[in-house]
């Protein structure tokens, strides 16, 4: 019997079925919920309590990363994963390229920067929602838009940084990021990459056989559509995680402040290039990397090696590309990273220069 020949059942019938299937959901979402904000305390008292590991050292906070990180980026990735894949079910290709891809060229990309905006993943959690865009038929230069914007641009970077350091620095960031999401997004899609793209990404299945999105399912069958997509993404790039994440940890607690003060300062003209280069391997999300950009503000580096730096460190993280080279083959990751670390260092040298 396939998914759409099961035997019609009565109203009464898929009434029930349906509100036990509403309050199942919200039960694991209550779940889902209580576990990521229990995630870091119970890693904090079990690394620094029952393993007597120093808060304040380097080992203390490398092991706490790993396995705080571990636990909240594999719950991140379940719950987007099967998040858009029930949502994926109910759009059609042509729904999806009518929203972001069937319009002039250059729309898709700025709303799907805008997109990005109001959904901030972090970058390796951006990646399951990146999968699910491409998989529903988004032209890939738009979902690259998306990808970037993401983690790059969301509330915690603006409101840390008008705090931190006014109202036109927190305007320059946001303005540059989503500049740099809609310009590189629209680059990469004219260089016509989809080839690159690992086949997996484009091919949905439920009980072993492929699904179109938008066909006609029951909630039982979008719920089966969305475990079988959890335990297929995440089977293929569980390795690629742990590696990523295990190298973030291993330089988590290195804050080089001495190093770029003497290398980085305001009389270097490399210094952009340097805090491209040293921002990319580093692993943090916005809130995480500003407590170093103030400090290495405060020693008298130069706001738009600062942004730059903070941008690479976002956008471009590590484990990011650990992951997406599961989905994304060497030459179109190889040109993403080289587009996305060009305009971030073509931006770092234009803040130096007006600011």
């Amino acid at each position: 019997m396939t998914v759409t020949d099961a035997q019609p059942k009565g109203p009464g019938n898929v009434g029930r079925a349906t509100w036990r299937g509403a309050a199942a959901a919200l039960g694991v979402t209550a779940v889902w919920v209580v576990l990521l904000q229990v995630n870091a305390p119970v890693w904090d008292r079990a690394v620094y309590g029952w393993a007597g590991l120093d808060r304040g050292s380097r080992a203390g906070a490398a092991v706490h990363f790993f396995f705080a990180d571990t636990v909240k980026i594999a719950l991140l990735l379940v719950g987007i994963i099967f998040a858009v894949t029930v949502l994926r079910s109910f759009v059609t290709l042509e729904r999806a390229r009518a929203l972001l891809g069937g319009r002039r060229e250059g729309v898709g990309n700025v709303m799907a920067a805008a997109l990005g905006v109001v959904t901030p993943f972090c970058s390796c959690s951006a990646v399951p929602a990146f999968i699910g865009f491409v998989a529903a038929g988004v032209p890939l230069g738009v979902t690259l838009s998306f990808l970037i914007a993401s983690p790059l641009v969301n509330e915690i970077a603006v409101v840390l940084l008008y705090g931190l350091f006014g109202l036109k620095i927190a305007a320059l960031y946001v303005g540059s990021g989503l500049v740099i999401a809609v310009l590189a997004g629209f680059l990469l899609g004219r260089m016509h990459l989809q080839r690159w793209v690992e086949p997996f990404v484009f091919a949905t299945t439920l009980r072993g056989r492929p699904v179109q999105p938008g066909t006609a399912l029951t909630w039982a069958d979008r719920v089966a559509l969305g475990r079988e997509e959890v335990r297929t993404i995440l089977r293929k790039i569980w390795p690629y995680l742990l590696v990523g994440i295990a190298l973030g940890a291993a330089i988590h607690g290195w804050a080089p402040t001495d190093f770029f003060a003497r290398h980085a300062g305001p009389g270097n003209p490399f210094a952009p290039l340097l805090a491209v280069g040293l921002g990319v391997p580093l692993y943090s999300n916005a809130a995480g990397v500003l407590p170093l950009i103030e400090a290495l503000h405060a020693k008298g580096l130069a706001m738009g090696t600062l942004l730059a730096f903070m941008m690479s460190v976002v956008a471009l993280s590590l484990p990011e590309m650990i992951l997406l080279r599961r989905v994304l083959r060497p030459p179109l990751l190889a040109c993403f990273v080289g587009v996305v670390a060009a305009a971030i260092l073509a931006t770092g040298y234009l803040f130096n220069a007006i600011l």
